[in-house]
Formats: structure tokens, C-alpha cells, sequence
């Protein structure tokens, strides 16, 4: 089966086929750097990781761009608040990103421009969209589109323009000829810092949010790629009007297939920032394994809204520590390549070849560690090992995994415990084994008795 990806812009599962053969070209939707990642932001991440592994495992060679908002209305009035410069800032908030991304397992993208780094090609589509008389001088200074002058406007929406409204960040402001007309240039203002005025053919400012991805997408890519991905709350307007000003200006299609992930919502509603109802991604790894949080993410499809709790959360460890388990208990054979033509691989990439169906290839995992429990085998404990690589899981040495939830643990003294224990179980001393077992178990320790000995993992 060829891949299948759902486009947002057809509205349907379509057979994907880059417009290079075997060269994958996409891009992402990164962060807006004013403050720490939530886990709204790592499902995003992770689920464009699992997608670029995916490519990856399928035989393509990708180019993954995922960009970095570091200039932003939100962004200057932090810093201002900060008594800090925008580029202090930005570089905190950027290092902090990559600390949590990597917790996560996220692979860098090969590309990750800063938009601030961008600028003279973001003046350049603006004066290419002038001169095609797509854009104006607004009263205030402000360079805008005009968006009904653009005939393709509202297709990834589906939306007619009169039943469009304006978005989050397109405020109706004086000089616009239009509600829907949104800003490509904003035009200096007195109060705001030096560091965020630029010099440009049409005054000093700085550029809007949506010609930033355009510009990046355009430099990076090319004027027309293959994937662009983001959350689903980008669709409409910045999604739209990226489309708008990038085939406006080259009169080429933007991007072939549109992606979008659901949210991760808390009590029904949309995690975010502006509803106060997020949980930073450090936050959560404080009381969670990383691995358990991109289970958590990586089990739920990644079009699929998923409701974010504690409850799930453990629900997610011990799920995967059940794939652990079937690891520590029958050492993986080094697989060198997965043989697609194995049952369980081929059909791990039947789910993933349909529209990155990471649910059901994670059924598959289960269903393996299942049999590797009952067979014994290095060689499908391998198996398990490496299609668990392609969702970025199963990686790490599955006794560890299994014994981190003990942080600061005594192992030795557990060593210790274990080997009193045994030699109690050798005298026949029931009693003092049991004591032993129900000690250790008080401390958060759990003893697992194999033919092969005893081993232990944190009780959770």
C-alpha cells in the first residue's frame, strides 16, 4: 500500500507523491518564542516528528523545516514587561524549546530559521505583491494584502469570504479597504524598541506574523513544496492567508498537501496560553517520563483531539511499560532493516501508510510484545525494538525505563534486599521473603521472579 495523507485543502485522503521523486520537502508551524512550550505545542511537535520518521522509514530523503516566530506583538510587550531585549528573550525562550524537544525525543529539523533572520525576503514578496496590486498603504503606515483582489481566497478554509471573519490576530484596524485585509508590514511605532524596527521601502517597521512563513517556506523550499503542516487552529487565517501572499507573489502553488493536528484540550476546551488552561511541558515532566508523554501523544491519531489528564497519563506509562517489559524480559536482536514482509511489520505499515494511523500501529506493538511474552523471541523482540523506532519509542534500555519512575533509589541496598530475599526463599523462610517483598514494595519497589532471577521497577 503507497502512502495516504488527508489534505486539508482537498478535504480527502489522497495517494502522496512528492513533487521530487524520493525528496520530501515540508514545513512546519514552530513556536511563537514568548514564554515556555505547553502540550498543546510538544503534540504538534511530535506528531510532525512521527510524520518525518515515517518518510524517513519509507525510503525518502526529507528536508523538514520548522520555523521560530522570535518577532511578535506578544513577544515585545514580555520583554518590555521583562525590563529584557527581545534577543535576550527569544534566545531563553529558543534554548528552553530545544531542551524540551529533546526530553521528548524530537529529532532537530534540518532547518529551524529564526523569522528575524528572514527579513529581506519577506520585503521582497511584500514588493512583489505591490507591484501585482495585491497590497497597500494603509492610512497609518501599515503595508496590507487585499485579500478579495486574491480569486483563491478561502479554498483551504472552505469558506466563501463573506462567511469568513477575521481572525485571532487580524484586528480591524483604520486604513484597511476592508475587515479581511491583514498586515504585511507593520509600520514603526514611537513607543516600541529600536531592536524591532527595520528599515524597508515602505517605512520602518517590522512584518506581520503571516508573511514570515511565506518568505521561510519560499527561501528554504521553494515556491512550491510538498507538505505543510501545523495545528489546526492555523488553517484559518494564517494557513489562508500564507497561500494568499506566497501564490499571490509567484503565481505557483504553495504546498501540495495541507496537514493539520487536533489540540490537546483540558476539560473539553482547547489547551492555550490565552485561556490559562495549559500545562508547560516541564511542568508535566516533572511528575512523567518523556517517553510516557509522547505515548501519551503518539497513541491518539494525530488529526484526533485528545483530552489531556492525569488519569491518561498513567494510563499511558503503564501501557508502555507493558512494551518494556516484553523487552527486558527477551533481549532484542540487532535488526539491521525491518522486512516489511513480516506480518506484524507489514501490518505496522499498512496503519502508518494510512494517513500516519499511529493508533493502530501502536495495536500492532501490543499484539507483538504479546507473542515475543509467549515465544520467547530475540529475533520479533527485535522487531518490536526497531517499529517502535519509527514512532521515536521502545529506545531506551528497557531496565532503566522500567526503574526511572524510582528516582534516587538505593540500588545497591535493593541488590541487597533481593539477594536477602532469595537466600531466605532458599532456606524455605517464607515469611521472611514475603517481609522482604512487602518492604521493598512500601518503598515504591516492585520485584519481578523469572526463571532467569529476580529483577525490580518502580511501582506506578
Amino acid at each position: 500500500m503507497s502512502l495516504r495523507i488527508y489534505n486539508t485543502l482537498s478535504r480527502a485522503l489522497e495517494a502522496f507523491v512528492p513533487l521530487q521523486s524520493g525528496h520530501v520537502r515540508m514545513y512546519v508551524c514552530g513556536m511563537t518564542v514568548y514564554d515556555l512550550c505547553h502540550l498543546g505545542h510538544a503534540r504538534s511537535m511530535v506528531a510532525f516528528d512521527v510524520v518525518q520518521r515515517w518518510l524517513r522509514a519509507s525510503g525518502y530523503q526529507v528536508t523538514y523545516v520548522r520555523n521560530i516566530t522570535d518577532i511578535d506583538d506578544k513577544i515585545i510587550q514580555r520583554a518590555v514587561k521583562n525590563n529584557e531585549t527581545v534577543r535576550n528573550l527569544t534566545d531563553r525562550m529558543i534554548a528552553a524549546l530545544h531542551e524540551d524537544a529533546d526530553a521528548l525525543g524530537i529529532e532537530r529539523p534540518t532547518h529551524e530559521p529564526r523569522a528575524t533572520d528572514y527579513v529581506p525576503q519577506m520585503l521582497s514578496m511584500i514588493g512583489a505583491l505591490q507591484a501585482k496590486g495585491l497590497a497597500y498603504r494603509a492610512g497609518n503606515g501599515d503595508m496590507n494584502y487585499a485579500v478579495r483582489k486574491f480569486p483563491g481566497y478561502g479554498k483551504l478554509s472552505g469558506k466563501s469570504l463573506d462567511e469568513l471573519n477575521a481572525g485571532e490576530r487580524v484586528a480591524v484596524q483604520d486604513g484597511k479597504r476592508d475587515p479581511l485585509d491583514f498586515v504585511l508590514w507593520k509600520s514603526a511605532k514611537t513607543e516600541e524598541p529600536e531592536e524591532v524596527k527595520w528599515a524597508s521601502p515602505f517605512g520602518a517597521g517590522r512584518p506581520g506574523w503571516h508573511i514570515e512563513c511565506s518568505a521561510m517556506g519560499c527561501a528554504l523550499l521553494g515556491e512550491s513544496f510538498d507538505i505543510h503542516g501545523g495545528g489546526a487552529d492555523l488553517a484559518f487565517p494564517h494557513h489562508e492567508n500564507e497561500i494568499a501572499q506566497s501564490e499571490g507573489a509567484t503565481g505557483q502553488p504553495f504546498a501540495r498537501t495541507w496537514m493539520h493536528n487536533g489540540f490537546i484540550n483540558v476539560d473539553n476546551e482547547k489547551m492555550s496560553k490565552s485561556l490559562g488552561n495549559f500545562f508547560t511541558i516541564r511542568d508535566v515532566l516533572k511528575a512523567y517520563e518523556p517517553e510516557v508523554v509522547r505515548f501519551f501523544v503518539v497513541r491518539s491519531h494525530y488529526r484526533s483531539p485528545l483530552n489531556y489528564s492525569n488519569v491518561h497519563l498513567d494510563d499511558a506509562r503503564s501501557a508502555l511499560k507493558r512494551l518494556y517489559t516484553a523487552l527486558s524480559v527477551v533481549p532484542p536482536q540487532e535488526v539491521a532493516a525491518i522486512d516489511w514482509a513480516n506480518p506484524y511489520a507489514a501490518r505496522f505499515k499498512a496503519a502508518m501508510d494510512e494517513d500516519f494511523g499511529t493508533p493502530e500501529a501502536v495495536a500492532v506493538l501490543f499484539e507483538l510484545a504479546a507473542e515475543v511474552n509467549r515465544s520467547k523471541s530475540a529475533e520479533l523482540a527485535g522487531v518490536l525494538h526497531a517499529l517502535g523506532g519509527c514512532l521515536g519509542l521502545l529506545q531506551a534500555d528497557p531496565q532503566a525505563f522500567l526503574q526511572a519512575g524510582a528516582a534516587g533509589a538505593d540500588t545497591a541496598a535493593i541488590d541487597a534486599q533481593i539477594a536477602a530475599r532469595a537466600a531466605a526463599k532458599a532456606a524455605k523462610n517464607w515469611a521472611e521473603a514475603d517481609r522482604i517483598r512487602n518492604d521493598l514494595l512500601a518503598q515504591g519497589i516492585v520485584l519481578k521472579d523469572s526463571p532467569s532471577g529476580t529483577t525490580w521497577e518502580a511501582a506506578q
